[in-house]
């Protein structure tokens, strides 16, 4: 057995030549591939196999601790059910690959692995170890304790001469051959990882080298027998688990907890099993024992439960299985409270489940914090029971009429717990990792993450009509083919006394449909508003509602609809902000369950009838709040220029010029597609050409009108999908806070916000996938081209464009700076910090292809005020 001579590590200087060996041995295992990795595993496995009776004598021998059979089984279960559970997982190369993601997953090893191996476990600990860490690549040298050290070193010599047969580097594995605290805090210091299995001591010490480290937490595992449970079945399991090795095992039990009901029948069961229960008279002899100096007597340790009695001076049956301490503190100055390492158990009664859940908190509070705890109950029918006990203790296994020591370890009595004789206990443990350490704990992973453009997409409502005269149309297939016959207008009171809503309310009528009209929504529509129409469409319960009128009548619709669909929602919910939207914090409700929404626009500009977005007023601070969600985006739109061709010529020039603008800002989005330009395109096409006619003539342009009434909708189509822009940020701040009306806003900041945007060197560059470099000048450029206005450069195609934008504006009444409509410099001046720091928290700034800082926000209010040039 290791028969082989090789170096002695004994002092430092022999320390330093062995780490230095198993390091270059290890840098050439690293560049193995899995076939040879996984050869030389399995020969390790076999020699750890056939080796387990003859390393379990030794360690019984050299220790005097622990079950000479039992050992067997360990050294067997830490061959055989690891090579099992890793025999085909890969640890070399590529181990996760997801092509069209860009995404691939290389396993790499450590290094150097230190393993500290405690004495209770001196050979299976050493298999285990040495067996993940060559399925991982790892070299690794064993510090074993002083009073195992041969048998340790014994294992070690096994599993190298096996794994260098099957082609492994000769020095992969090393060892400590007289192991003091010096040498094992060298290899500590020295190692990339740790792996310490140990007392207390010796795993503070490890977290304390300075390097990672696993180690293990103390195991003080309560058992709580309830009165559902199969008693047979609890106490033999129990007997079962904590005799095994002379209860060496860090997850057996050591306090079982019975409820009142079965405690007595408890009881004479460990009794009539061979577990001798202490008198009463004898229990402080018993403490004396167990306990010495606040701490488990190194002398019971892994001893038969007849010698621990006799260090008492308590006689006890020669073939006593278990020394149990009937108790009732649980707190650690109750001796038999501790953790025991041995076959002594606490026994403790409880009235009912609650105060037995209270002790087994205390018991694990107190000295096994993470590691294990167990339960024996009807799982079938108890099932509240074992969610109780899985919330109260904090342990990192939760065993369910399971023998802990053999359940805690793995694939035995649950084959989905990985097989480990390194049981993690977290945080709460003061561990690294929480789980049963195997090979995934021992690998470093490389990413390799290529650039990918992430899913973009295109929604509309379901259906859009258009063409003068549409509304009749669609109102008809409302009605007569989608069958709703109770619908709800929301509109504002301008349009309301002035008749606007007549054509609706008319067809409605001959439709003979019951109906009801909202027409108190304000110019800038508040959430007190909406909430308001939200009542009346619960007590009114519609199946469809028709928003008639412009941005502000179909936004503020949009709020009522859920609210009314879903009144629990929290408006602050609703306006959290969100970076991706399909990745946002909050989720917004399903809509369209109770009530169908069409959207009848009566003005060019907004987009709302075709938008996910609505923007709302909170009436307590003044803030617009732009929401945004695909759930908001209307069932139906229809564009019906009938409706529009009586708009005033201020109303005509702020809305066309929104719609302008959005044309402009999803262009350059960086959400931007080819859908989605080619709608702002042809929206700006329409609007160049139109928009003064319309504003000029009004009604007796019907052709102007029309087509300014396709634009808008076309221009909502592409920034519900390609989304806006800082400008329309610093245009929902400045409305708000002087009452500037939304278009005319945005045409005072737009041509600022292009040039900030086109810088070839921002300060700040857009961050998203499609979007490589600064584009938004040729953007602008390439859109003037399409547009007609040439230029022989990229800079003189901008400057075309804004030339002609500025030409647009003057056509249509709007000034050159926010100055010009009497805003006080001083008021202005007043809040400009605070608007600048509202603009940029506003939704629409996220898509804007040069990300803006607040002063740089700043700076563009400062000449969208004083009408300067940068």
């Amino acid at each position: 057995m290791g028969d082989k001579a090789y170096p002695v590590t004994d002092d430092l200087e022999s320390l330093e030549m062995t780490l230095e060996r198993v390091r270059a041995a290890q840098r050439v295992l690293a560049g193995y591939e899995q076939a040879g990795v996984d050869r030389i595993f399995t020969a390790a496995a076999k020699a750890a196999n056939r080796a387990r009776i003859p390393l379990a004598m030794m360690a019984v021998e050299e220790t005097g601790m622990g079950v000479m059979e039992d050992k067997v089984i360990k050294n067997h279960y830490a061959a055989e059910y690891v090579h099992n559970a890793y025999r085909n997982t890969i640890t070399c190369g590529v181990i996760e690959e997801n092509v069209a993601a860009g995404y691939k997953k290389i396993a790499q090893p450590m290094g150097l692995i230190a393993a500290v191996i405690p004495t209770t476990n001196p050979t299976s600990t050493v298999i285990f170890k040495i067996l993940i860490c060559l399925k991982t690549r790892n070299g690794i040298v064993i510090s074993p304790h002083p009073r195992a050290k041969l048998s340790s070193v014994a294992a070690a010599k096994i599993l190298l001469e096996a794994a260098v047969a099957a082609g492994a580097p000769q020095d992969i594995i090393g060892w400590i051959d007289k192991p003091s605290l010096e040498l094992t805090s060298k290899v500590m210091s020295e190692a990339d990882l740790i792996l310490a299995t140990g007392g207390p001591g010796m795993v503070k010490a490890a977290y304390s080298s300075g390097k990672p480290a696993l180690g293990v937490g103390s195991g003080n595992v309560p058992v709580i027998i309830d009165e559902s449970a199969d008693l047979l079945l609890a106490v033999n399991s129990i007997v079962l688990s904590k005799t095994f090795d002379n209860g060496m095992i860090c997850a057996s039990e050591q306090a079982v907890i019975a409820l009142e009901s079965v405690y007595q029948e408890v009881k004479r069961e460990f009794i009539k099993r061979g577990c001798y229960v202490f008198k009463a008279e004898e229990l402080d002899r018993a403490r004396q024992t167990i306990m010495v100096n606040g701490a488990v007597s190194a002398a019971i340790v892994g001893q038969k439960a007849v010698k621990i009695a006799g260090m008492a001076g308590i006689l006890v049956p020669e073939e006593t299985k278990i020394l149990i301490g009937e108790v009732e503190k649980v707190d650690l100055s109750e001796e038999f409270a501790h953790e025991k390492l041995s076959p002594v158990l606490a026994l403790y009664r409880a009235t009912d489940f609650e105060e037995a859940l209270e002790k087994a908190q205390r018991l694990v509070e107190d000295g096994g914090l993470g590691h294990t705890a167990s339960l024996y109950l009807d799982a079938a029918n108890q099932r509240e029971k074992i969610e109780r006990f899985t919330q109260k203790l904090r342990t990192c296994r939760i065993l369910v009429n399971t023998p802990s020591s053999h359940g805690g370890i793995g694939d035995l009595y649950n084959f989905k717990l990985s097989p480990s004789l390194t049981l993690g206990c977290g945080t709460w443990g003061g561990n690294g990792v929480s789980e049963n350490v195997g090979v995934k704990h021992l690998l470093n992973y490389k990413i390799v993450a290529e650039r990918r453009e992430n899913m973009l997409w295109f929604r509309t409502p379901s259906k859009v009509y258009m063409k003068r005269g549409s509304l009749e149309v669609a109102l008809e297939e409302l009605v007569n083919v989608l069958g709703k016959k109770r619908i709800f207008c929301v509109t504002d009171s301008f349009l309301y006394k002035n008749g606007h809503l007549k054509p609706l309310l008319d067809k409605l009528e001959a439709l003979k449909v019951d109906r009801e009209v909202f027409f108190e929504v304000e110019p800038d529509p508040t959430l007190a508003s909406a909430q308001a129409g939200a009542a009346r469409l619960k007590a009114f319960e519609p199946e469809a509602i028709v928003a008639l009128g412009g941005g502000s009548a179909m936004d503020a619709a949009k709020i009522m609809w859920l609210l009314y669909e879903r009144p629990e929602v929290d408006f602050l919910d609703l306006a959290m902000r969100f970076m991706d939207i399909r990745k946002r914090v909050f989720t917004y409700p399903k809509l369209g369950k109770k009530a169908l929404f069409m959207a009848v626009p009566t003005t060019a500009g907004t987009g709302s009838e075709v938008t996910p977005f609505a923007v709302i007023t909170d009436q307590t601070t003044g803030l617009k709040y732009p929401l945004a969600d695909y759930e908001l985006m209307p069932e139906i739109a229809v564009v019906d220029a009938d409706l529009q061709m009586s708009a005033p010529p201020g109303l005509t020039a702020a809305s066309g010029i929104d719609a302008a603008v959005h044309s402009l800002e999803a262009y350059a989005s960086m959400l931007a597609t080819p859908y989605t330009d080619a709608l702002a395109l042809g929206a700006l096409e329409l609007i160049f050409e139109h928009l003064p006619a319309a504003y000029q003539l009004g009604a007796k342009a019907p052709l102007a009108r029309e087509k300014m009434a396709d634009a808008a909708t076309m221009a909502g189509m592409a920034f519900a999908n390609a989304f806006l822009g800082i400008c329309h940020s610093l245009a929902h701040k400045l409305g708000a806070f002087f009452h500037l009306p939304h278009g005319l806003a945005n045409a005072l900041l737009i041509n600022r916000v292009m040039k900030f945007n086109a810088s070839e060197r921002p300060t700040k560059m857009g961050a998203f996938p499609q979007y490589g470099q600064p584009m938004a000048l040729s953007s602008y450029a390439r859109l003037a081209r399409k547009l007609g206005w040439g230029g022989s450069s990229p800079e003189e195609s901008f400057n075309n464009l804004l030339s002609r934008l500025d030409a647009l504006k003057a056509q249509i009444g709007i000034k050159a700076s926010i100055a010009e409509y009497g805003i006080k410099e001083d008021h202005f001046m007043a809040k400009i910090d605070g608007m600048s720091l509202a603009a940029f928290d506003d939704q629409c700034t996220g898509a804007n292809p040069r990300y803006p800082l607040v002063a740089e926000i700043k700076a563009i209010y400062l000449e969208a005020y004083y009408g300067k040039g940068e």
